[in-house]
């Protein structure tokens, strides 16, 4: 699981050296674009990762979301969720998402994150 984050991080971090395509980091706060975010990450993610502010992770090793802000910049999974996430583990499915839920998501996630 180790080899998996570091591929993870590993490509976000290549991905970081896009953000100029990516957005300002200002991503929807509403009460529903949160609820569609929050879902995404229960339906998408939740089998292996901690989605919520003080779940634990499932999948040992899988990062809690909370603290994904501490690993590198949200923003840098914009391009990664529109084209799909993945991982050098066969698990972890490959997921793409649409504009609306990229962001919905990444409002979510920003939103938890832990301090």
């Amino acid at each position: 699981m180790a080899r998996c984050n570091l591929v993870l991080m590993s490509a976000l971090v290549v991905l970081a050296g896009h953000a100029a395509h990516a957005s300002d980091g200002a991503y929807p706060s509403d009460p529903a674009s949160l609820a569609t975010g929050e879902e995404l990450a229960q339906i998408h993610c939740a089998t292996c990762h901690a989605v919520g502010r003080d779940d634990e992770s499932a999948q040992p090793g899988a990062p809690a979301f909370r603290d994904l802000s501490k690993l590198y910049p949200l923003e840098s999974l914009e391009e990664p969720l529109a084209e799909g996430i993945v991982t050098g583990h066969e698990n972890m499915p490959e997921v793409a998402f649409e504009a609306n839920d990229i962001d919905a998501f990444l409002g979510y996630l920003t939103l938890i994150q832990s301090r």
